[in-house]
């Protein structure tokens, strides 16, 4: 399975340095992947909410990047209706919670973009040639 380069600039937004690498060495590399794909969309949706509400002036940058991935990596509807899903519960999960910026929104904030940019490296150091 070979990441398109979409990703890899989604990935980017996350990260400073997002090395592409070699192939997969998990047994199951198909449901392991489909599940960092999920989380990362999740952390898109969770900084789309997040990011605008604590003052970044990036309007629909994570919509944007999310988008992207879809695009990339949603070439089968039912990929995109999960990926789609995951985006949502992380938009939806934080808009229940916070209506204004908080401390703890805060760090939400700076613990998503370093997890997804570790999500984001390891799947392009994984699954792509």
């Amino acid at each position: 399975m070979i990441i398109r380069r979409r990703l890899l600039c989604a990935a980017l937004l996350l990260s400073v340095s997002l090395p592409l690498a070699a192939p997969a060495r998990a047994i199951d590399s198909g449901a392991l992947f489909e599940t960092e794909l999920e989380r990362l969309s999740e952390i898109l949706g969770a900084l789309h909410y997040l990011r605008p509400l604590c003052g970044a002036k990036e309007d629909q940058k994570w919509r944007n990047e999310m988008r992207a991935l879809l695009e990339a990596e949603a070439q089968a509807q039912d990929r995109k209706v999960k990926l789609m899903a995951s985006f949502n519960r992380g938009y939806n999960g934080f808009r229940q919670t916070y209506r204004s910026c908080t401390p703890a929104a805060d760090l939400a904030v700076r613990r998503y973009l370093d997890e997804g940019a570790k999500i984001a490296r390891e799947i392009t150091a994984r699954y792509t040639n």
